[in-house]
């Protein structure tokens, strides 16, 4: 049975605020206002959820269906050479989405198998999943079946082709509803919103967000059974499969197995990427995986960079990251990569985020080899690890002797490497790093950017980049234009406005009591307490 109640909500704020509305995305500070008031917009979620079970709202699936629920379709890069679509969502749907995930996920992970090693829940901290799974706990499992010892032993492994974008709304729907009571709206509001946020289609999740992954884990559940049922050695990682059999006939049979389980519920096998090995093979693979070797980015690959500024001893975690780099020769290995005809994406991505332990000057060498625009392209597959990095040096007082180099790299991009900064999450990125002072070139690529796009998020970095430089003329431009604004961008400039002094104010005071219209969900029973009115509360204690 799915319980659901207000700390579900609370919690999906704060992990919100840690870590983002969308993984694939930069830090927005709308997930800052989620959770600074993660308290009254927890109580708007639980009240509009109690009012859809008890129907109070009137017919569960009229009003669903009579919702708007905003987001925004925005291109991210996908290896080197492919893309792939995120979801940005509206921080208020978002941020009901991920409260029934977490309730959701609570009540099937029960189910799971141990042989599951994604998203596995992981007690009452901020983060939603156990850091103890991972990737590499997934290969280091597979490795270690006893079954392998055989030399006749066969490894398959496989993925699943397209699975997010091939979910069948339908399917996780009667999946959700085998988890609850006969006559709760979880399973609906869930398909619903889904429906919503995939154009009226019946299949596909919106990537990057925590609900998503936790769907798409409840829509695995019977088809792992399946494979336990079978009698199979198996692993999975989200939709990576290990199948691990006694011989080459056996694993024939067991990838038919799993073809059959996918099938039912409209899923199928990347065939280019199913392999069969021998045990000694894939022993051999798996451990070059894993960088365990003399490979000169073995200790680089080991190192969990993962750094929580909201931990109780984070500053003791910070100086342990910043120690473990001593014998690492970030630069060589960096060096390494540039001389390969494919870089190794993964050693490029840990370089991106070891970037703010380093020392001033060794982050500047790092810095320009990585922002070199002819690395730039090389590099392409990591552009977001490589600028979040170049964003935390950026951002911290401790790399101030190096601000000037870092800021004419950064100028350089627009010029010699424009083409990465065509799809939206990859300006996303840059906007966010070159916000922190204002050039000629700066001024005229975010005015350009903001004139041509018509993706809100990136007009909403845009006037994010005006709010840090106190661009009045820009400010006033759009103040001029506010009722042609959209919600998003509307939200931002109220949020700008308090750097642009009395004409801030005079801004705010004419428009403070058209925001509760403008901003409406559809969702508003008392004005007091709305999204609307959390936003406006919280912009006036922000600074």
């Amino acid at each position: 049975m799915i319980e659901i109640n207000q700390n579900h909500f609370f919690r999906a704020a704060v992990e919100i605020g840690q870590s983002g509305e969308n993984d694939t995305l930069p830090y927005d500070i709308d997930a800052a206002f989620i959770k600074e008031k993660a308290e009254d917009l927890s109580s708007i979620c639980v009240n509009l959820f109690k009012a859809i079970e008890s129907g109070a709202v009137g017919k569960p699936t009229v009003f669903m269906n009579g919702l708007t629920v905003p987001s925004e379709r925005l291109l991210v890069p996908s290896g080197s050479h492919g893309f792939r679509i995120t979801a940005k969502i509206h921080p208020f749907w978002n941020l009901y989405l991920n409260g029934l995930g977490l309730a959701i996920a609570e009540a099937n992970e029960r189910n799971r198998s141990s042989r599951v090693h994604s998203y596995r829940l992981g007690g009452e901290g901020v983060d939603f999943f156990d850091r103890k799974k991972s990737w590499r706990t997934y290969k280091e499992a597979t490795i270690n079946e006893s079954i392998l010892t055989d030399t006749d032993a066969i490894v398959i492994q496989t993925d699943i082709a397209s699975f997010y974008e091939h979910i069948y709304h339908h399917r996780l729907e009667n999946v959700i509803r085998d988890l609850d009571l006969e006559n709760s709206t979880i399973a609906m509001q869930i398909d619903r919103i889904l429906s919503k946020l995939a154009a009226g289609r019946s299949f596909g999740l919106p990537v990057g967000g925590q609900c998503a992954r936790v769907l798409a884990e409840v829509m695995m559940t019977p088809i792992d059974r399946s494979l336990s049922d079978a009698g199979i050695i198996w692993h999975r990682y989200v939709d990576d499969f290990t199948l691990i059999c006694s011989s080459q006939q056996d694993g024939y049979k067991a990838l038919s197995v799993l073809s059959h389980a996918l099938a039912d519920y409209g899923l199928s096998l990347n065939r280019s990427k199913t392999s069969f090995l021998s045990a000694k093979h894939y022993k051999d693979f798996v451990s070059a995986q894993l960088g365990n070797g003399d490979d000169a980015s073995s200790a680089l690959r080991e190192l969990d960079l993962h750094f929580d500024p909201y931990s109780d001893n984070a500053r003791a975690e910070y100086t342990k990251l910043k120690m473990s780099f001593s014998s690492i020769d970030i630069s060589f290995l960096l060096d390494l990569e540039i001389e390969k005809s494919h870089p190794d994406a993964f050693v490029v991505a840990q370089i991106g985020r070891a970037l703010k332990f380093q020392e001033p000057k060794i982050a500047e060498q790092l810095c320009v080899t990585l922002l070199d625009p002819n690395n730039l392209d090389a590099f392409r597959a990591s552009w977001s690890k490589i600028m979040r990095g170049v964003y935390a040096v950026r951002s911290s007082s401790e790399f101030e002797s190096i601000f000037s180099i870092l800021d004419v790299l950064l100028d350089a991009i627009p010029d010699r490497a424009a083409h990465l900064l065509v799809p939206e999450a990859n300006i996303l990125h840059y906007l966010r790093a070159i916000r922190f002072a204002r050039t000629e070139m700066r001024g005229a690529f975010v005015r350009q950017a903001y004139d041509r796009t018509s993706s809100p998020a990136v007009k909403r970095a845009c006037i994010d980049c005006w709010r840090y430089w106190k661009d009045r003329a820009s400010f006033n431009r759009l103040r001029n234009k506010w009722s042609n604004l959209a919600p998003d961008e509307q939200r931002m400039l109220w949020l700008a406005a308090e750097a642009f002094g009395d004409e801030g104010s005079k801004m705010r005071g004419q428009l403070r009591g058209s925001l509760i219209e403008s901003w409406r969900l559809g969702i508003e029973k008392d004005k007091n307490l709305s999204f609307a009115s959390c936003y406006e509360d919280w912009v006036h204690n922000a600074i």
